[in-house]
């Protein structure tokens, strides 16, 4: 039957510290799994985790089956028509469907009959990855190659992309082309040999899926690294402009039209900076853990086959060295934009320093006019301080003038020159006793 059409509409990151500690379902052959995740398209990271509960809780309520303990971040339910492995990470949620036997057809997406679409609306975010994976027996190697080639599964890949590796130290072997199918469906399949056990099939499609969903989670910083490219490029330019125009001394342009314009800037980088550094810190820790899931398959080469690793060499990790780049560049222009205001402050200080420099110079030559003036003043006081000391003194000469029989101006004269030389001692006193005061 035609697979549910789900809205693939991917966002945002997350990485969970929990991941070995959960539990592998056990798989049996023949078999098929279906996961879907959801996640939120703005600030997934706080997701509310009452809200995936009572959307889990809708779902085993719509299908009988046991519930999970309170505050768990994964649960395994049986359905007898299927189990369900359901996982909370940071941020998204998975539903791992598994069921045993075989279909009728390959990827005829039979599990997806208990995704029903008033239940995907009500999911508390969007569909960010959704996987299909047929678990196939096969006697042997030979067998698995004759079921690819002659029972028609490399017909349900892309050729352009067909991934294919032994895995499970040779027990199995993967096939994928990370191609969105019918139904917005990736496809993978894989081909177990006899006696292979169920844990070890368990973990081979909990790899399989994590690979898919942590490469598509990972490729949400693409979009976001190369929408800044053009950005990026001006703050590069007015950046550059700036720069020349601080070393350049004769530019009219005030060191404060230069440092409004520097702010600008910074701000801008910093605000890119702050808004872009999760999701580009997440695209490298979900970078790491698909190159750490496919190490784990330990994969082995078919004749003439691409693997899963050199997949991701050509196709996935150019996107990863595209957003480390965009990540490069912000951290460049914000170290640019710093060093830019330090030499600009250095251009201020340089200017303030010159400017102190001609003020004290200037203080310099009025003290000097001030000692000078004081001087002078003081010459003159001492004269006018005289000149009343005399003419009072006269008035008390003239009785002493008519007792000795001598001129009265005479003996004002005479008292001229001790008088004037008791001024300026006094005078000068009271100057020093100021300037020790002062010190």
């Amino acid at each position: 039957m035609p697979a549910r059409k789900l809205d693939n509409h991917p966002r945002r990151y997350e990485l969970t510290k929990e991941l070995h500690a959960r539990p592998f379902m056990p798989i049996a052959v023949p078999g098929r799994a279906l996961m879907v995740a959801f996640k939120q398209e703005r600030n997934a990271q706080e997701r509310d985790p009452a809200a995936d509960r009572e959307h889990l809780l809708n779902f085993i309520e719509r299908h009988g089956g046991p519930h999970p303990a309170p505050g768990a971040s994964h649960h395994i339910g049986d359905f007898d028509r299927f189990v369900l492995k359901w996982e909370r990470h940071t941020e998204f949620v998975s539903y791992l469907l598994v069921e045993e036997g075989a279909g009728a057809d390959l990827f005829d997406a039979s599990l997806s009959e208990h995704l029903p679409e008033e239940w995907l609306a009500e999911a508390p975010g969007k569909v960010v990855a959704a996987v299909e994976i047929e678990i196939i027996e096969a006697a042997d190697a030979e067998a698995a190659e004759a079921l690819i080639t002659n029972g028609g599964l490399a017909r349900e890949f892309s050729r352009e992309s067909l991934v294919m590796a032994k895995v499970i130290d040779g027990g199995a072997l993967a096939i994928g082309d990370f191609r969105i199918h019918e139904g917005d469906f990736s496809r993978f399949a894989l081909i177990v040999h006899q006696g292979v056990g169920a844990r070890r099939i368990g973990r081979a499609v909990q790899r399989l899926v994590e690979i898919e969903n942590y490469r598509v989670l990972a490729m949400l910083a693409l979009p976001i690294a190369r929408s800044l490219s053009g950005r990026l490029n001006q703050i590069d330019r007015e950046l550059t402009a700036l720069l020349a125009r601080v070393a350049d001394r004769e530019d009219p342009v005030t060191e404060q039209a230069i440092l409004d314009e520097l702010t600008a800037l910074s701000a801008e980088i910093e605000a890119l900076s702050a808004s872009t550094a999760f999701r580009f810190g997440a695209a490298r820790a979900y970078e790491a853990i698909v190159h750490e899931r496919i190490e784990m398959m330990r994969e082995e080469r078919m004749v003439g086959r691409q693997l899963f690793s050199e997949f991701m060499f050509r196709r996935f990790d150019p996107a990863m060295r595209t957003v480390r780049a965009a990540e490069a560049r912000l951290e460049g222009l914000a170290t640019r934009a710093s060093r830019t205001a330090d030499l600009l402050r250095t251009r201020v200080d340089v200017a303030l320093q010159a400017q102190n420099q001609d003020l004290l110079t200037s203080m310099d030559r009025r003290a000097a006019l001030q000692l000078r003036l004081q001087e002078t003043v003081e010459g003159l006081s001492v004269v006018a301080i005289s000149y009343y000391a005399v003419s009072l003194g006269s008035y008390a000469l003239a009785p002493v003038a008519e007792l000795i029989d001598v001129e009265k101006d005479l003996l004002v004269a005479v008292s001229v020159v001790p008088i004037a030389f008791g001024v300026w001692s006094f005078v000068r006193s009271i100057r020093q006793r100021v300037s020790r005061d002062t010190q």
